[in-house]
């Protein structure tokens, strides 16, 4: 973000010989325009141009009243009742009033420069760091699954394999928004941090119960074959699910955002083509029947049902959400696009 300064001699006035004619006046904001227009372009809004809800104008500033205590478990419920509703930033298309100048391109260039540097958004530091762990914890959870799997009747081959699994889709999340969509690639687009409390607290249940059960012995209430089909059903549904996920990223290409746009784009174009022309929301049901997958093969039964209600209640809200921006940017089109194609989440239209 970009903000201005202004400053004034020691005495408390300016004296004439320090004010700017009114062509250096004209110039300096024209550079200032082209600047800030062309870092908008590049990523970088500037604060006078910042989108807020009509309910951020309308309140009232409020009294302070200390320090406010943040509650993970709370953000976390809101964050999946609202289906994760990214931050909007407006409904009509950005278009830039005037030509960029050389200083402007110059300031444009050196801000997106920063914002490779550690600790920023798009940090290269970051984003290799993230790339080598999650590929050293693929490759070893992949050797120890194939291990315990081979070598040993033990049930527990599967924690390895949740750990792949993990891994993997981490991974592609970013590889395939980097691939498609280069200008949203961010640190965060590998989506470990970014998805609240709730998101890895659901995933260190599923290992713990897996874990538990299989470490301490579980009655078996159905039939051994019926259990290979629930096991089968699951690595189906796991690796699938991660296809049609990723294939719909790409696809998308730069239609795609982790965040639900609230601003129609020139480079938003409604995709019915495809794995688009089968499915609504492909990348929502290549990741809500991934999920349901990896807790079968866990065989785990509390994580199962508690996966399945809080993905269906988080796509549920999402999508609804989401396509009411969708109405708006495309009208008719995405009605009839909606009327023809399912979203494939049982109890979701």
């Amino acid at each position: 973000m970009s903000s201005a300064t202004t400053s004034s001699s020691q005495n408390g006035a300016a004296t004439s010989s320090n004010l700017p004619t009114h062509s250096q006046q004209a110039q300096g904001q024209e550079d200032g325009n082209a600047a800030a227009e062309v870092n908008e372009s590049l990523g970088e809004v500037p604060s006078n141009k910042l989108w807020t809800t009509p309910n951020q104008h309308d309140e009232q500033p409020r009294p302070s009243t200390g320090p406010v205590r943040r509650n993970p478990f709370n953000e976390s419920i809101e964050l999946v009742s609202s289906g994760g509703l990214g931050g909007g930033n407006g409904s009509a298309p950005w278009t830039p009033s005037s030509t960029p100048t050389n200083s402007g391109i110059v300031q444009a260039i050196e801000a997106t420069e920063r914002t490779l540097h550690r600790n920023q958004k798009r940090s290269l530091a970051g984003i290799a760091l993230r790339a080598f762990l999650l590929g050293g914890t693929f490759f070893s959870s992949t050797a120890l699954t194939l291990y315990l799997s081979t070598q040993s009747s033990s049930p527990l081959w599967r924690l390895p394999f949740f750990l792949a699994s993990l891994s993997l889709f981490h991974f592609l999340e970013f590889y395939s928004t980097a691939f498609a969509n280069p200008a949203n690639a961010e640190a965060s687009s590998f989506l470990l941090s970014s998805n609240g409390w709730a998101y890895n607290a659901a995933h260190t249940a599923a290992f713990s119960e897996c874990l538990i059960a299989h470490t301490y012995g579980r009655r078996k209430f159905l039939p051994q074959f019926l259990h290979s089909l629930i096991l089968l059903a699951g690595l189906s549904l796991v690796f699938f699910g991660q296809i049609i996920r990723t294939s719909a990223i790409i696809q998308a290409g730069p239609s795609f955002s982790h965040l639900v746009a609230q601003r129609k784009k020139e480079t938003h174009v409604l995709i019915t083509s495809g794995i688009y022309s089968i499915l609504r929301h492909p990348s929502y049901f290549g990741f809500f029947w991934w999920g349901i997958g990896t807790q079968l093969v866990l065989g785990n039964v509390f994580c199962l049902l508690g996966y399945s209600a809080v993905l269906w209640k988080f796509f549920s809200a999402r999508i609804k959400g989401e396509e009411e921006f969708l109405v708006r940017f495309f009208k008719k089109d995405y009605e009839e696009f909606r009327k023809r194609t399912p979203v494939g989440i049982p109890y979701i239209k």
